[in-house]
């Protein structure tokens, strides 16, 4: 891994701290077994390492976030809705729903609606637009995950690689990012090739450092939507060997990262983009490099990767009691 590693900002602990407080505030509690699962995870590691340079009062927003992220995720990748599209289909909408205004019911809808105000309220229209097409588009990759699971359909790999794009969840924090640097990009910047092609990079290296890291965790559970059970289906090939090409595509997808952080310079002189717009892309480029590091030293961290022997089946019929009224 070229990149530099990343550091960790010594306030990790009083982030983890503020996290369990704000899911104990919002009826959050998590039985025994979910509690391990969410201490192994250790989401305030990752905001740690991909945001060092980040205030504590958006190290605490952000780890929210990632705590409320980590819960649905663990609801529709685990639970009984990843398998029930109709019960999928309608906590997604919900969700959406109250992400758009509506009044929340349950209590991850309370959870979310608090997170939404908190994060979207200085923000500008054109970033509220952004986020929020990235936070739905995440949301509803679950229910498409569901469908093709009732139907007995695995994604091809070119298909899988833009449905990844989304269900890895890290463009939302991409426009996190922009808090924590205080920027907020012009439309006219979001639209440049090179910065569209970082953060596709970017976001692909996650959902592939994931699926590396997550493989043997997700094969226990049954679980097909994974880049390196998709090339062991399509090659026939070992384990071993898939991980191993894998880990092939990891190092081009660095490349990628390279070369658009080269191309997007080029595109600024070229666009003759000037004064904070100019400032605000330099510091998006800086800044993935360490979030794209960061994020790969979370995996080889935090023991949701590296203790897949941990992992417990979820048995249960129906959605968790925060999605309740």
């Amino acid at each position: 891994m070229p990149f530099e590693s990343a550091g960790c900002n010594p306030g990790i602990a009083e982030t983890r701290r503020a996290a369990w407080e704000w899911a104990e505030s919002h009826g959050l509690f998590l039985s025994p077994p979910a509690r391990k699962k969410m201490i192994r995870t250790r989401p305030e590691l990752w905001i740690s390492l991909i945001f060092p340079r980040a205030s504590q009062r958006h190290l605490d927003l952000f780890c929210q976030w990632l705590f409320w992220a980590f819960l649905v995720d663990d609801e529709f990748d685990d639970g009984p809705a990843g398998r029930d599209p109709r019960m999928c289909e309608k906590a997604i909408a919900r969700l959406v729903d109250v992400f758009d205004g509506a009044v929340p019911v349950g209590r991850m809808e309370h959870a979310l609606d608090g997170l939404r105000e908190r994060t979207c309220r200085d923000r500008s229209p054109r970033w509220v637009r952004q986020f929020r097409r990235d936070t739905v588009a995440w949301l509803w990759t679950y229910y498409a995950e569901a469908v093709e699971r009732a139907a007995g359909q695995v994604p091809s790999r070119a298909d899988f690689v833009k449905h990844r794009r989304d269900s890895v969840a890290m463009q939302p924090f991409l426009c996190l990012h922009e808090i924590a640097a205080g920027i907020d990009l012009p439309d006219s910047a979001r639209s440049l090739p090179a910065y569209i092609a970082l953060r596709n990079a970017v976001t692909d290296h996650s959902g592939l450092c994931n699926d590396i890291c997550s493989f043997e965790k997700e094969a226990a559970l049954g679980y097909e939507h994974n880049a390196v059970r998709l090339i062991q289906r399509d090659r026939g090939t070992s384990l071993q060997e898939a991980v191993e090409e894998a880990g092939i595509q990891l190092a081009r997808i660095v490349e990628r990262v390279q070369r658009a952080e080269k191309e997007l310079a080029e595109e600024i002189d070229a666009a003759d983009i000037g004064g904070g717009t100019r400032a605000a892309l330099e510091r998006c480029a800086q800044d993935y490099r360490g979030l794209v590091r960061g994020d790969f030293d979370y995996h080889a961290r935090a023991e949701r990767y590296t203790r897949p022997d941990l992992v417990e089946l979820d048995e249960r019929d129906s959605l968790s009691r925060y999605f309740a009224a």
